[in-house]
């Protein structure tokens, strides 16, 4: 079974289950009849943009980028507003804050909703390094995110 067979798999997986470990995900594709390991699972979690995000029983759980988004853009927007502390220049770049564990899933919501205003995004566990697209005015890009994050200034 080929790459884009198990990547289906690991978003089905994780789109259907609280997956919060790895190892779970791994004997679950192993089961499924996937030939993978440790090493390939970790390349596919980050290809996918897969992150850890806290769930409401404050426990941490694998979430696809788009799943909140496909399935309900409203959830995504709350996650986002909760996850989201602070947002400061420093020349065209910008640098969120979150909550310890929201920054990938919100770098995740950015990158796939604000495409004509930002060039991409690097996410830790709780900080977001934004990089605008040329020409792209601090307001433009607060704009953007307003959509996203409904909380920002």
């Amino acid at each position: 079974m080929g790459k884009t067979l198990r990547h289906r798999a690991i978003k089905e997986i994780i789109a259907n289950l609280p997956i919060n470990s790895q190892d779970i995900l791994l004997n679950m594709l192993i089961e499924k009849g996937f030939n993978v390991t440790q090493a390939t699972l970790s390349r596919d979690i980050k290809e996918l943009k897969i992150a850890k995000i806290p769930t409401s029983s404050g426990e941490y759980a694998y979430q696809l980028p788009h799943q909140s988004i496909n399935d309900d853009s409203e959830r995504s927007r709350n996650l986002s507003s909760f996850g989201f502390i602070s947002i400061e220049f420093s020349g065209s770049l910008a640098v969120i804050k979150t909550r310890p564990g929201y920054a990938m899933g919100i770098a995740g919501d950015i990158d796939a909703r604000a495409t004509s205003t930002i060039l991409g995004t690097v996410a830790g566990d709780d900080t977001i390094l934004i990089i605008p697209r040329e020409n792209i005015s601090r307001e433009k890009i607060l704009e953007s995110l307003s959509d996203i994050i409904p909380t920002i200034q």
